[in-house]
């Protein structure tokens, strides 16, 4: 039986309409088509949709690791009323950002584990969204020795990588210049001095959980 919630057919013209409108108003020359989701990465990201750009103006939607396509695909979330626990199925990328973005996610979420281990000192990652979160949750799993926790509010939660038998989670490390861009990946181990750091336990939300998406 198919478990599929979203369908070109049914999503597909609303989110056209909405791309239509808010690229014409932002004057970005970008085309798209809409396609039954990839599944590459299916323990990271599994979508059901997928939404592809091209077109001159792709690099400014994946400037700033890829902060315009990411809050263009929020915003049409917000627009087409997509319950929060649904995003993860319908999916914007342009260049195959999305699955590039994730070896690279994955990749770091390894070499912060064996830092944590080497140095047994947390490593804090800088803000980033949940998908993002989620994938390096998801990335560490199966490592010993180390857990990860989500921890911030709003557009400053992040992730800490941290000895599995640290029974505190670092205090929260706030940047003052503004709030931090979403997607933000780099992050240092040690005792918290700089900016964009982690914090104390939040709740998880659907971070960390195995499988396709949260339910």
């Amino acid at each position: 039986m198919d478990s599929r919630k979203y369908d070109v057919s049914e999503i597909g013209p609303r989110i056209r309409a909405f791309l239509e409108t808010t690229l014409r108003n932002a004057h970005l020359n970008l085309s798209f088509e809409a396609a039954a989701g990839e599944h590459p990465h299916p323990d990271f990201e599994d979508p059901e949709v997928l939404i592809r750009f091209s077109g001159e103006d792709v690099d400014l939607l994946l400037a700033n690791k890829g902060e315009l396509l990411l809050a263009l695909e929020h915003l049409a979330m917000e627009a087409l009323r997509v319950p929060a626990e649904d995003h993860s199925r319908i999916c914007f990328d342009a260049n195959d950002y999305r699955v590039l973005r994730i070896e690279e996610l994955r990749l770091s979420a390894m070499a912060a584990a064996e830092n944590v281990k080497r140095t047994h000192k947390p490593f804090h990652f800088n803000p980033m969204s949940s998908r993002e979160r989620r994938i390096i949750h998801l990335s560490l799993r199966n490592e010993t020795g180390i857990r990860s926790e989500s921890t911030g509010a709003g557009p400053h939660r992040q992730v800490v990588v941290m000895p599995a038998d640290m029974t505190t989670v670092p205090a929260p490390i706030i940047r003052p210049l503004g709030p931090p861009r979403e997607g933000g990946m780099g992050g240092r181990g040690g005792d918290g001095r700089g900016d964009r750091r982690g914090g104390p336990r939040g709740d998880r939300g659907g971070d960390r959980r195995g499988g396709r998406r949260p339910r």
